[in-house]
């Protein structure tokens, strides 16, 4: 199989150069208008390449069909990422393509203080030899996710140019959002119609993934009492210190700083008010049901202690379900892992299983009844100024992709 590495190039470094980041702030969908200009794009591309049924929802969900060249009986599988990246630094990436990395540090030339080294980044020494692709320094490079749309993209490109190969029908979804955990909101499975699908939204070479965190976010608000500083004495009650003294009281060992592996943590994302109102968000994470709702008690203990303490003021904490596990479903049919394992082996990787301390848009697929674990890009550093990705490693993504198909037309 030859797939062709300098068009998937060509598109990673065209996608990753609009500035399609999320905001959490916003309650539209997509919640950023850039998201638009990727998606159309992605029409064009999808059209140029002969994908049929492609379709732009008024949610900017791009949607398009790879025809069945055999097995019609097949089940429909749908291959999927995601048009937003991070919305913690700028996305219009000015990217470098680092060609035969002979593994000397890289620095970044718009900010010299960004420095990627094999010693501090040990996967970089993998690469020795391979064409790495970073950012410039001052954004990220937006290979979370762009280095999975054009995954997909040359997959199916592939594909289409290439009838011979036996496969069922595909479909392809770009959706929106996925960085602020809405990803999946808005789209309609009807309309993707598609069995199982498969997330490209992992990072190393071989990781298949079906185990992620379940997620929660939380909001305590405290409604305090006003007053003048200078004749405040027991007549002021200072919301906004009340929500730091909340902050301040969750353990630093439940903290993200402090844990790894399985472990599950408490994060607060945002604090900001005033003496009279203020508000803290945070996100909670757990591998299990159980442990989830541990953090969710003592949360509400120590809101409860605080509202004894402070009787005046009125104390409010509330938590959303984001997604869950999708070991859950997964692990009651293991075909889609299976199958995703098989086809990176060979594609001549060794695929491993490994927890994911995230959540994909596959997590709230499967637990809509689509089962959809993760599969490689082959990013790394994401979310930083110092993410970066190989060209080898995507293009042993988009063969995986290949064999895929075929493995799920022989059943």
């Amino acid at each position: 199989m030859q797939i062709d590495s300098e068009d998937l190039l060509a598109r990673f470094l065209r996608y990753v150069q609009l500035d399609t980041r999320a905001d959490p702030d916003s309650a539209s969908c997509p919640s950023s208008p850039s998201q638009w200009e990727l998606a159309r794009l992605l029409v064009r591309e999808l059209e140029e390449i002969g994908a049929q049924e492609v379709t732009l929802t008024e949610h900017a969900y791009v949607l398009a069909t790879l025809p069945a060249t055999a097995a019609p009986d097949a089940p429909v599988i749908a291959w999927c990422a995601h048009l937003d990246t991070a919305p913690n630094l700028p996305g219009a990436a000015k990217p470098i393509v680092h060609r035969h990395y002979d593994g000397r540090p890289i620095v970044l030339p718009d900010d010299p203080s960004q420095r990627l080294t094999v010693e501090t980044i040990p996967h970089l020494r993998e690469a020795i030899g391979q064409d790495v692709i970073t950012a410039s320094g001052t954004t990220l490079l937006g290979a979370d996710d762009k280095a999975g749309i054009a995954i997909v993209m040359s997959a199916a490109r592939h594909l289409l140019r290439h009838p011979e190969i036996p496969h069922g029908k595909i479909r392809l979804c770009f959706n929106p959002d996925e960085e602020i955990a809405r990803g999946v909101d808005k789209l309609d499975l009807a309309q993707l119609g598609a069995k199982f699908a498969y997330t490209l939204d992992g990072a190393e070479r071989g990781e298949i993934c079906h185990e992620t965190f379940s997620a929660d976010a939380a909001t305590f608000e405290v409604h305090g009492v006003s007053a003048h500083p200078g004749w405040a004495k027991d007549v002021m009650v200072n919301a906004l210190r009340l929500a730091a003294r909340f902050v301040a009281a969750l353990p630093m060992a439940h903290s993200p700083e402090r844990t790894d592996g399985r472990d599950g943590f408490i994060h607060p994302v945002g604090l900001h008010g005033s003496a009279e109102h203020a508000k803290a968000q945070f996100i909670l994470r757990d591998f299990e049901l159980d442990g989830l709702a541990a953090k969710r008690a003592l949360m509400e203990q120590i809101a409860a202690e605080l509202r004894a303490a402070e009787p005046q003021a009125r104390i409010e904490l509330s938590f959303t379900e984001q997604y869950r596990n999708m070991r859950y479903w997964l692990e009651n049919d293991m075909r889609p892992v299976e199958f995703a394992r098989a086809a990176a082996r060979a594609a001549g990787v060794t695929p491993f299983a490994q927890p994911i301390r995230g959540g994909t848009d596959g997590s709230r697929l499967t637990q809509r009844g689509v089962p959809t674990p993760n599969i490689f890009t082959g990013m790394h550093e994401v979310h930083s100024q110092r993410e970066w990705v190989t060209l080898q490693d995507m293009t042993k993504s988009a063969e995986t992709l290949v064999h895929l198909a075929q493995l799920w037309a022989k059943g």
